[in-house]
């Protein structure tokens, strides 16, 4: 019901509706309407919790656990924001963003893979470290190397209209893209790109991205490296590149950027969040193992016991001066079967603790007509024990 009652008030945080000036539509009047309700049974719950587990002061207690704390703050807060209006609402009203987590307590294969995340920071944490070392490093080469190359642009020049010629030319490109001044004819012929005729390659332009993407500084060519390594648009600063200064050496940088930082560096963000989940979820498997180890062997201290009660009791019996030699006799032959069975679940490869006490006790107490302790079994004698002749039969006894 609790998990049913969470998918509901997901779905009701996701259908609000927010309106300029703070209006609101009838659907979230109507939907903010059932925010006492969905309180009720959070507080319900919470208060179940408590009285089960105890609230904080001793092991296994409702605050013990990180998720029972999530609840108990969405819990107050939702009661802060109802009965205090002098509060901060929007904040207060936020925090229900977190009532989605609550269906990580519902369910066990969530919480393995949100414990692998947070079990992963210091990993991760290391890898962070390495991958930004490496953007330091290229942003230093492209720093030394494309420092200043992309604020040059082709320009109108000799025309007639003075305006013209503060104007950029596309030549036949859909943005303004970097040129290369190249000084003689055998440097067009291998550089990069070059202005048709009518405009010249001129600075100073800002550059692409409003000036963002380039290597000017160490802040904005890290910033490119990192687009670079993350394979979003890197093929757009190789291009700028080539067109700047040529292509004959650019692809020396690029290609073990790219290699290196994409394939190799942020895949093993995902080994290390591969490896953990797994090491989770393996330590998940041994608890469940342990615990069911840990049962089973209860039970068998458990049904021991009770068969040593037992074997102490059909002793007392045996040594009992009024216990006749057929009652002696079933009790052996009982015990002589149940060593036979042993013995051959033995021979079988099965393990000598899966006997269970119940068919021994069944048996045994089956060949002596009921249980004996009740001494249902002793027919006449157990009557003499009672009535008129009581004190006859024990004068008996005591003369024999």
């Amino acid at each position: 019901m609790v998990l049913l009652t969470i998918i509901a008030n997901c779905i009701v945080l996701a259908l609000e509706e927010h309106l300029p000036k703070g209006d609101k539509t009838v659907l979230a009047i109507q939907l903010e309407e059932t925010e006492v309700y969905f309180l009720g049974i959070f507080c319900v719950e919470a208060l179940l919790k408590i009285v089960a587990l105890g609230f904080v002061l001793h092991k296994g207690a409702y605050l013990r656990n990180v998720w029972n704390i999530m609840d108990f703050i969405v819990v107050v807060t939702g009661l802060c924001s109802l009965f205090i209006p002098r509060f901060d609402q929007a904040a207060l009203r936020a925090i229900r963003v977190l009532r989605p987590l609550k269906l990580v307590t519902g369910f066990e294969s969530l919480q393995v893979v949100l414990k692998s995340i947070i079990r992963a920071m210091a990993p991760l944490a290391q890898i962070a470290l390495l991958v930004l070392f490496a953007i330091v490093i290229f942003a230093i080469i492209g720093l030394e190397f494309y420092s200043g190359a992309f604020h040059t642009a082709c320009r109108y020049e000799n025309t007639s209209n003075t305006h013209m010629e503060d104007e950029f030319d596309l030549a036949g490109e859909e943005n303004v893209t970097p040129c290369m001044q190249s000084t003689s004819s055998k440097e067009k012929s291998v550089t990069g790109f070059v202005c048709p005729e009518g405009s010249r390659c001129r600075s100073y332009w800002e550059g692409p991205n409003y000036g963002i993407t380039s290597f000017d500084n160490i802040g904005f060519a890290m910033l490119t490296v990192f687009q670079c390594i993350t394979m979003e648009g890197w093929t757009s600063v190789l291009y700028y590149t080539n067109d700047a200064v040529g292509p004959n050496f650019t692809w020396i940088y690029f290609f073990p950027l790219i290699i290196l930082g994409s394939f190799f560096m942020l895949n093993l963000v995902l080994g290390v969040l591969s490896g953990e989940f797994a090491k989770e979820r393996e330590r998940v498997e041994n608890r469940r193992a342990f615990l069911k180890l840990r049962k089973q062997q209860q039970t068998e201290r458990e049904l021991n016991g009770y068969l040593e009660w037992i074997c102490k009791a059909e002793e007392v019996i045996l040594n009992e001066e009024r216990t006749s030699e057929e009652d002696k006799a079933k009790i052996m032959e009982a015990r002589r079967r149940a060593a036979t069975r042993k013995m051959k679940r033995i021979k079988e490869g099965k393990d000598t603790d899966d006997l269970e006490a119940d068919d021994y006790d069944e048996e045994l107490f089956a060949d002596m007509g009921g249980s004996p302790f009740s001494r249902p079994g002793y027919g006449v004698k157990s009557k003499q024990n009672k009535g008129s002749c009581a004190r006859c039969w024990r004068a008996e006894k005591s003369f024999r």
